[in-house]
């Protein structure tokens, strides 16, 4: 049986997947939580991916390396970059790039060095089921949210969006951060931090990879203030929903 990766940002949103799991038990390695288990009969290791690029590619390798998975899919929350993507969307990412890396003047602006590429695409087939899970997840949403959740965060029509997902080592919360990464990546739908590491270590050693993003905040000066209610009310639901689709 092939083994997948849960990877979730934040310990709310890894909560709600280990609810999903009956038999899950942690191992620690390099320092970190891994919880191995089943989830509708299907082997899986969950994990934190940890905060940045460089925790994020050192989880990546670990859950390859050490405990074989075979696929992996990492849900979380982003910052909203691309018109129309708003608090509550989803982003189901199709490529990657590192809004930080300039290695320039020797290599394009973004290009990573030894690659001649400064975008690394997600797996077709694994996205293409994850953007079902989404679709599922989003109709049924007004339901497991509560109408006073949907009314506080104006999560009204929800949407789904697909395409450019971009990660830096560094928090998006002001809006001239935010209009600047708008002009030098147009088609940048969201932020993270974590994503384009994920995606590059998966291109090293052929394993398919999957991103959905829940949009919490439009990185700029008026991120959303109340952050935990949002984490706790709307981003862990989002997470455990789409993943519980994904594997029914």
């Amino acid at each position: 049986m092939s083994r997948i990766a849960i990877v979730a940002a934040l310990h709310d949103e890894l909560a709600s997947v280990l609810a999903l799991m009956p038999d899950e038990h942690r191992q620690t390695v390099a320092g970190r939580a891994f919880w191995v288990g089943h989830l509708h009969g299907q082997d899986v290791v969950a994990v934190l991916s940890g905060i940045g690029k460089v925790a994020a590619a050192t989880t990546a390798a670990l859950l390859i390396q050490h405990f074989g998975v075979q696929r992996i899919v990492f849900t979380g929350v982003a910052g909203g970059l691309g018109d129309g993507v708003n608090v509550g969307d989803v982003v189901l990412a199709r490529c990657f790039l590192q809004h930080d890396m300039d290695a320039s003047p020797l290599f394009p602006r973004h290009e990573v060095p030894g690659y001649d590429r400064a975008r690394f695409e997600a797996d077709a087939a694994l996205t293409d089921a994850l953007e079902l899970a989404c679709d599922r997840m989003l109709h049924t949403l007004p339901q497991r949210l509560g109408a006073e959740t949907v009314a506080a965060f104006g999560l009204h029509t929800p949407r789904l969006h697909q395409g450019l997902l971009i990660s830096g080592d560094r928090f998006v919360a002001t809006t001239a951060e935010s209009q600047a990464l708008q002009r030098e990546l147009p088609d940048a739908l969201a932020v993270d931090m974590e994503g384009a590491a994920f995606a590059q270590v998966c291109h090293d050693f052929a394993v398919p990879l999957a991103v959905v993003r829940t949009i919490s905040d439009r990185a700029d000066d008026a991120a959303h203030v109340d952050f935990p209610r949002f984490l706790r009310e709307v981003a862990s639901r989002y997470s455990g929903a789409v993943i519980e689709a994904l594997f029914t």
